[in-house]
């Protein structure tokens, strides 16, 4: 948590179906005293979606909602505009879900809190102050997987017009008080008494983000507030809920619906494991300085929640995991380290001269451009010349252009 800057984390560890520890680490900003608590708030980013998802295959169990009708039938707030990709093929709740609508819009950075927020028709068209672009289908509904905060966000107002009730107030309803999640909300912003209790965003250089939070009106894509306990309680229902043991939220046939692979490894809200880990799911969540890991395994009842207030959460939240799997014995392959993650702790660590000689052994032994190429140094610079470190960064930039002359942005 020091090399990489990160002020504060807690966990939640789940074994046979229960929570059989919770932790927490730091404090609830950079520069503070207040130590996180398992009761401390943090943004969940992405994990919102799933949560979400439930909300909305609750609705289409009511039969207020359909997974393959045309979401226009049911949206009067907004319609999705039709053009030459929608002629034949639809965007439907389900494609909404498994990211294969078409959409554009891959997420959201959200408003700093002293910001104008914008509604969800000017989000969707692309009108200011939305600080993204319009939501369109580009492609062909259901011909492809590509993922889409965008699609995520049509969902919310699909949601909303049927039920005609604020998504904060929905999804207590359908989800968050049925599982007994009583610190998690999508109210953005927070109301003064959960503020109280909330962490400060943390960008990669170990600086505050101003306002200490961004605020998410996409709340179905990345407004949730929660704690891992929380998030544990949710990963534990969905899977009982595979099992027929518990089906609070869903039913046993709609909950296998979800985790049952659409397309690829992405069930309903959810991405799934490979063939090893057949019942593997969860998913992780990025906001303005915050990071968070949810993966629970349905069938043997173990899995784990990390949330973090910083932008490299998801670094320390991976050797957490790898650590926690091992003590449990868990049917799972780690992920490998990023080697931009790496290049960084080892610069917090070693030095960037350090730092840079590991990127050239890296070099010798990564095929994979997608591991490591021009974006790698870029962000590790770019983070070094955030945390004042001007000269690094400028080591940094150089060895980029010697790497990559023929490269426009280096």
């Amino acid at each position: 948590m020091e090399l990489y800057r990160v002020p504060g984390l807690s966990v939640a560890v789940i074994d046979n179906y229960k929570i059989v520890w919770t932790k927490s680490y730091g404090v609830t900003e950079s520069g503070g005293t207040t130590p996180v608590t398992t009761k401390t708030l943090f943004q969940a980013g992405s994990i919102s979606k799933p949560v979400a998802a439930t909300g909305a295959l609750c609705l289409v169990e009511q039969g207020r909602l359909s997974l393959d009708d045309d979401v226009n039938k049911k949206l009067n707030t907004w319609k999705v505009p039709e053009n030459e990709f929608t002629k034949e093929q639809k965007v439907t709740l389900r494609r909404l879900m498994t990211h294969s609508a078409g959409l554009t819009v891959h997420g959201f950075p959200g408003y700093a809190t002293d910001e104008p927020i914008p509604t969800l028709l000017q989000i969707f068209n692309g009108e200011k102050p939305a600080n993204t672009a319009p939501i369109r289908v580009d492609f062909v509904p259901g011909t492809k997987t590509r993922y889409s905060g965008g699609g995520i966000t049509i969902e919310q107002q699909l949601m909303i017009d049927v039920t005609h009730k604020p998504f904060p107030d929905l999804l207590r309803e359908t989800v968050l008080d049925k599982i007994g999640m009583s610190d998690s909300t999508y109210e953005q912003p927070l109301p003064p008494a959960r503020a109280a209790l909330a962490a400060s965003g943390t960008y990669a250089s170990g600086k505050v983000v101003h306002g200490k939070r961004h605020i998410y009106p996409e709340m179905a894509a990345a407004g949730l507030w929660t704690t891992p306990t929380d998030l544990a309680k949710f990963a534990i229902e969905i899977a009982l809920s595979k099992q027929g043991k518990s089906n609070r939220a869903l039913s046993q046939t709609m909950t296998r619906e979800m985790l049952k692979p659409q397309r690829e490894n992405v069930g309903l809200g959810f991405f799934l494991g490979d063939e090893k880990n057949s019942d593997q799911f969860g998913h992780n969540g990025a906001d303005e300085g915050f990071q968070a890991i949810l993966l629970m395994f349905a069938d043997s009842g173990q899995g784990v929640a990390v949330m973090a207030n910083s932008d490299n959460g998801i670094a320390v939240g991976d050797e957490l995991v790898a650590s926690i799997a091992r003590e449990y014995g868990w049917k799972f392959a780690a992920p490998q380290r990023n080697a931009g993650n790496v290049l960084l702790l080892i610069a917090n660590a070693a030095g960037t001269p350090a730092a840079l000689e590991r990127y050239s052994e890296l070099k010798k032994t990564t095929s994979d451009p997608k591991e490591l190429n021009e974006g790698t140094l870029n962000r590790l610079g770019y983070t070094l010349l955030q945390s004042d470190k001007t000269d690094d960064a400028i080591l940094v930039f150089l060895r980029n252009v010697k790497e990559y002359p023929q490269s426009s942005n280096v």
